[in-house]
C-alpha cells in the first residue's frame, strides 16, 4: 500500500478545505470500500480525510413528513431506526440484505453511495480497465461478465453498482446533499451517478472535493407498503445478481402509485420509470405486472452470460407486486 497522510476533519468546512487544496486526498468514512480498494493498489489516495466524527449522525423528520439523514449515519443504524422501519421499510431491507452485521457497524450513508463497483477487472490492477485507466479497454465484454450490466451499459464499461441501499433510495426519489468551498448543493440520486458512455471513470455528478452530508427522503406514502429482494449466489454476504427495490398502492383493485428500482442490471440503481407508467391505472394482477416488467427490460442489452437476468427481474416484479397487492387487500 501506497504510504498517505492522515488527519480527521473537525467540522465540514475544515474537511473541504483540505480536498481543496489537496486533489489527491480522500473522504474516509467507514472504509469498507476505500480502504479495500487502497489494499489492491486500486485507490492511492495521498492523505485521508477522516469524516466519521463530523456531525451528520442523525436521522431525523422533515417539515413535511419525510427523512434527513446525515452521511456518516452507519448502516446498522439506519436500518434500526424506527422511522425507517415504519415509513420506508423497503430501505430498512435493502440495507439488512448487504454486507454482513460487522460491515454495516462501520459502513456509512455517504461512503455507501460513493462505493466502486464489484468488478473483478476493475479490482485487478493487472487487468485492463476503463474505469480504472480511461482508453485501456473493458474486458468483461468478452470475459467474465454474469454479473454484469444488462441495460445503460456501454462498449466502454459493463460494470454495475453493488449498493443495495441505493436501490430503495431511488425508488423513493432520494435527494444527496453535498458542501463544497463554493457553498451547498444538491442532486437527485437518479442524477447522482453519470450515465457510463465513453468515461465510466466519471462516475458521479459531485463537484471536485465535494463532501456528502446528507441524504433527504421526501414524504411517500406509499413507501410505508413497501419491500426489497435481494437474489444473490448464496445465502448471506455476497453481492446481488438482481434485486427490486417496490412499493404499491392499491385501491378498489386498481394500481394508483407505484414505485420501482431495480439493482445489479446498471451501472447506477435503476428506476424503473417505465414499468411505474404502464401500472398506474391499471388492474392490479399478474398480467399487468408482467407487462410493466416487459415495458422496462425491453431496453435491456445483455451480454451472452447475463441474458437470465431479464427473466429473473421480471419474475421478481411480478412476485413482489403480487404480494404487496395480497397484503393491501387483506
Amino acid at each position: 500500500m501506497k504510504e498517505f497522510g492522515y488527519e480527521r476533519a473537525l467540522d465540514v468546512p475544515g474537511a473541504v478545505a483540505v480536498l481543496g487544496a489537496d486533489p489527491e486526498a480522500r473522504f474516509l468514512g467507514g472504509g469498507t470500500n476505500l480502504v479495500d480498494l487502497m489494499k489492491a493498489g486500486v485507490e492511492r489516495p495521498a492523505r485521508l480525510v477522516d469524516v466519521r466524527e463530523l456531525p451528520l449522525d442523525r436521522v431525523e423528520s422533515t417539515e413535511d413528513g419525510g427523512l434527513r439523514i446525515g452521511a456518516t449515519v452507519t448502516n446498522s443504524d439506519l436500518a434500526a431506526h424506527p422511522d425507517v422501519r415504519r415509513r420506508y421499510p423497503a430501505l430498512t431491507q435493502a440495507v439488512l440484505a448487504g454486507a454482513s452485521g460487522q460491515l454495516r457497524n462501520m459502513a456509512t450513508v455517504g461512503g455507501n453511495l460513493l462505493q466502486r463497483t464489484r468488478c473483478g477487472y476493475f479490482t485487478d490492477v493487472s487487468k485492463p480497465c476503463n474505469k480504472r485507466v480511461p482508453g485501456s479497454g473493458c474486458p468483461a465484454i468478452t470475459g467474465e461478465h454474469r454479473n454484469h450490466a444488462i441495460l445503460g451499459a456501454s462498449e466502454a464499461c459493463v460494470a454495475v453498482h453493488p449498493s443495495d441501499m441505493g436501490v430503495a433510495l431511488a425508488a423513493f426519489d432520494a435527494v444527496v446533499h453535498y458542501e463544497t468551498a463554493a457553498g451547498r448543493g444538491e442532486l437527485a440520486l437518479t442524477d447522482f451517478y453519470r450515465p457510463v458512455g465513453d468515461t465510466p471513470h466519471l462516475e458521479t455528478a459531485l463537484p471536485p472535493g465535494a463532501l456528502i452530508t446528507g441524504v433527504t427522503l421526501p414524504p411517500a406514502p406509499v413507501a410505508a407498503r413497501s419491500r426489497y429482494r435481494k437474489v444473490r449466489e448464496r445465502a448471506s454476504y455476497a453481492f446481488a445478481i438482481g434485486s427490486v427495490a417496490a412499493a404499491l398502492d392499491v385501491r378498489d383493485g386498481v394500481v394508483q402509485d407505484v414505485r420501482l428500482a431495480f439493482g445489479a442490471v446498471a451501472s447506477r440503481p435503476w428506476r424503473a420509470r417505465a414499468a411505474e407508467r404502464a401500472l398506474i391505472g391499471s388492474p392490479a394482477d399478474g398480467s399487468a405486472f408482467a407487462a410493466a416488467a416487459d415495458a422496462e427490460l425491453a431496453a435491456a442489452e445483455p451480454l451472452p452470460h447475463n441474458a437470465y437476468k431479464v427473466p429473473l427481474l421480471r419474475n421478481l416484479v411480478v412476485a413482489m407486486l403480487t404480494e404487496l397487492t395480497q397484503e393491501a387487500t387483506r
